[in-house]
């Protein structure tokens, strides 16, 4: 008895809550609502009338063109650097290049640091104060106007013998004789390569001493701090 009576209040109960034709929700209860499925279309792009889409997309130019890195004229300049009889190409030269003297300067302060100098700090701020006054001398000295980009990427790039230098001096002590020499040879490098970049570049015929004077006061500093 007490059984059938268990049977009847549960299937009341259950017909109750879930009725006949599905879940009936009890009073109070939350219920969730249920959005309608989107029936739109997605945004596509078009290209242009008259223009394929994969042409837009061919026309592009490279990343590194756009950042404005060009290995052929960074081997260029390198050459024209090592090389200091090679014409230098003065409209391959006028070009603002950072990415060439940034790594110069990189790997000068990296080698000085094997060697036992943490000189970054110096090696930047003497490169930043000797820009600026070649900059603003070699503007006194010609009739043509360079800017301060195309002067920080030749002398930049100049560096690269004192960079040679440098990694020298981590497995032999300049503080000699024949390292005094090797220091002199490197600013007399560093300097004409630099003075003949200059010169071709603004013009400036027969006064290729005169630059090369004040770089090889810059380049003197680098020096000092690779053999001291």
């Amino acid at each position: 008895m007490i059984q059938h009576i268990s049977a009847q209040i549960t299937k009341t109960f259950v017909y109750c809550v879930f009725g006949r034709g599905g879940v009936v929700p009890l009073a109070g209860s939350y219920v969730p609502s249920v959005d309608p499925p989107y029936t739109g279309h997605v945004f596509q792009p078009t290209a242009p009338p008259g223009m394929d889409k994969h042409d837009h997309y061919e026309e592009e130019p490279p990343l590194l063109e756009e950042l404005g890195i060009n290995f052929d004229h960074i081997w260029q300049k390198t050459l024209t650097v090592l090389n200091p009889l090679r014409p230098a190409d003065g409209r391959i030269m006028n070009e603002p290049d950072f990415t060439g003297p940034v790594l110069f300067c990189i790997a000068l302060g990296a080698a000085l640091l094997m060697a036992g100098k943490a000189h970054f700090g110096y090696v930047y701020g003497i490169s930043a104060v000797g820009c600026v006054g070649m900059c603003a001398l070699l503007n006194l000295m010609s009739s043509c106007t360079i800017s301060y980009g195309c002067v920080t990427s030749v002398l930049g790039y100049c560096l690269l013998p004192m960079v040679a230098l440098s990694a020298f001096a981590v497995v032999y002590s300049l503080q000699g004789l024949l390292g005094m020499l090797l220091a002199l040879f490197v600013i007399g490098w560093c300097s004409l390569s630099a003075s003949k970049i200059f010169i071709c570049t603004l013009n400036m015929g027969g006064q290729q001493l005169l630059v090369a004077y004040p770089c090889a006061l810059l380049y003197g500093v680098f020096a000092l701090l690779t053999v001291f």
